[in-house]
């Protein structure tokens, strides 16, 4: 009577195929390439915006896994791509916090790990940056030695070796081609001007150049699949497409609200992963690092924060199911005297999101007049849309564009999503919701404490780590 049973518990564990516990079975490690955008939001068909049509990604996204709740640790690109990297947080990196600042070689990194394992690694465009690679000891970009295609990378690669390679578009960062949306022959009229911005003409067109040049990341993305599926390895090849961050524009780079962490994610293994699936659970970017080490078949370092996210790609299930996400920010450009930060720490659950400005005296976009640089509410990027809230700043009718983007701001930010998707109504004061604030401040302070935060209220190490970003009026 037994041996029906063993035979039973044969088929279970030996027929059965790995990946439905959340293991990939391969005969061969994958190629990995990640395409990365800089500066993209989840302003794309594929997340219900129709102004462009992305045929590459959408060509992706249908054989493959789509992330409808994936966030950057931080809107800023370099430390963003210093955690997609180590699988850490920026403000466990030291100087890898900052943008223009460095990555110290001390941090694993994915790529090295990769390299080691018998990976041919390399890199397309912009790479970990913008910053001094060489003083943190590197002598290639954290993400690769540079090649001047994927093409050219590929000329040379040996049938029976792995490769890992990263295409950095710089694409939609600033500033902008006006011609290029005339190109692309992109529909003005589908363009929706964000609440928190005029509904302006100005905006308008420059919403429309921030259009073309994600049509032209997606042609990026076309390029590559085209050239992995003309070299016959396409379905040997884990793709990844994604953004270090959100849009470049006021109240989204450099801030934690989730027009600026939550990026466009999509994933494509051929047989190993679903297909045409979405995920709705809550992930990182930290994620990728352990994620690309697991399918290779190499143990995640225990220094990774970040989880691999095989389970949820073969199966739909995560034995790490997450309540929350944590993004954050240190400093980013040299906008203030002194070249100070504006250090925020932020937790995302599915229906709220608490931030905790921890310099509230400061600026969040920078100094109004910051006389060391010559530049104003500096961390927001230059353009149109930056140069019209401060033409109007004493202008009724845009005071409250003003106040969104550019005023300093409480120390406690509390927003209902289901009520304010659009994060206006900082409800941080609100009584009825004392209980939920207090609830989403010690979360946040837990996890501070257990990835060992150096910012408390007296110590600020990264307002004095060294600045890599060019010759500047009084910067030693």
């Amino acid at each position: 009577m037994m041996y029906p049973v063993r035979l039973l518990l044969f088929t279970f564990y030996f027929c059965i195929p790995p990946y439905a516990f959340g293991q990939v079975k391969q005969n061969k490690k994958p190629n990995i390439l990640l395409i990365i955008a800089d500066d993209l939001s989840k302003t794309l068909p594929l997340y219900g915006d129709s102004t462009i049509t992305t045929p590459g990604m959408d060509g992706v996204a249908k054989n493959g896994v789509v992330f409808d709740h994936a966030y950057c640790s931080a809107a800023s690109c370099t430390p963003s791509r210093a955690s997609i990297l180590t699988g850490k947080y920026p403000h466990q990196l030291a100087e890898g916090g900052n943008l223009h600042g460095t990555l110290p070689l001390v941090y694993e990194n994915y790529t090295y790990i990769l390299a080691k394992n018998g990976y041919r690694v390399g890199l397309q465009g912009k790479g970990w940056g913008p910053g001094n690679f060489t003083a943190g000891g590197y002598k290639n970009n954290p993400a690769g030695q540079s090649y001047p295609s994927f093409e050219n990378f590929l000329q040379n690669q040996p049938e029976d070796t792995p490769f890992c390679f990263w295409i950095g578009s710089n694409d939609p960062h600033r500033p902008y081609k006006p011609l290029l949306k005339d190109s692309l022959g992109i529909d003005s009229l589908k363009v929706k001007v964000p609440v928190w911005l005029p509904n302006d003409a100005l905006v308008h067109h420059d919403l429309l150049d921030y259009y073309a040049e994600s049509k032209r990341f997606d042609q990026t993305v076309e390029r590559a699949i085209a050239l992995l599926k003309k070299k016959g390895i396409y379905d040997q090849t884990l793709i990844i497409i994604t953004s270090d961050h959100g849009m470049p524009f006021p109240r989204v780079k450099a801030n934690a609200y989730d027009m600026s962490t939550s990026v466009p994610l999509i994933i494509r293994w051929d047989e190993h992963f679903m297909k045409g699936k979405r995920i709705k659970e809550l992930v990182s970017l930290v994620d990728l690092a352990p994620t690309f080490l697991s399918a290779a078949g190499i143990d995640v370092p225990k220094s990774m924060v970040g989880k691999s996210l095989l389970g949820l790609l073969t199966s739909g299930k995560s034995n790490h199911e997450r309540t929350e996400v944590f993004t954050e920010r240190e400093r980013h450009a040299y906008v203030r005297a002194g070249n100070l930060s504006y250090p925020m720490r932020a937790i995302r659950t599915n229906r709220f999101l608490y931030i905790n400005n921890l310099r509230p005296e400061r600026w969040p976009a920078g100094d109004p007049e910051n006389p060391e640089t010559n530049r104003f509410f500096g961390d927001i990027d230059n353009g149109p849309t930056k140069q019209l809230l401060l033409e109007h700043q004493n202008d009724p009718n845009y005071r409250n564009f003003w106040l969104w983007s550019l005023d300093k701001r409480p120390a406690e930010e509390l927003y209902d999503l289901e009520t304010d998707p659009n994060q206006l109504k900082n409800l941080a004061n609100d009584p009825s919701y004392n209980k939920v604030r207090r609830e989403l401040a010690t979360r946040l302070i837990k996890w501070r404490s257990s990835t060992n935060d150096p910012v408390t209220e007296t110590a600020e190490p990264f307002d004095s780590y060294p600045y890599y970003g060019g010759k500047i009026k009084g910067l030693k």
